[in-house]
């Protein structure tokens, strides 16, 4: 305990290790959806799929980037990208009715 608190005195950080994650750290572990995360794959592939980016929306919403912080750009990329669509489409459609007669 001594030897820490020399360490820190001159300026040596100490690692702080979790339980289960003792030998690699929470972050080491890959992201899921070959590796670039449920936000980013969910924003890649609503552009072939848009439903994809409501249900990233959906869990932007309910903070599961709080499981993993490295998930929140990706969320939250696709929750734009589903603003954007959503404002695109509400467009598309009103032009459609009223300009469509």
């Amino acid at each position: 305990m001594n030897a820490n608190l020399e360490e820190q005195k001159i300026g040596k950080y100490i690692l702080i290790r979790d339980g289960e994650d003792s030998e690699l750290g929470l972050f080491y572990k890959p992201l899921p959806c070959f590796g670039c995360g449920i936000g980013w794959f969910s924003f890649l592939l609503g552009f072939v799929c848009p439903f994809a980016w409501y249900v990233a929306t959906f869990l932007y919403f309910i903070n599961y980037y709080r499981r993993d912080p490295r998930e929140r750009s990706g969320l939250a990329a696709s929750a734009i990208a589903a603003l954007i669509f959503s404002v695109g489409l509400v467009i598309t459609v009103l032009v459609l009715v009223f300009w469509g007669h």
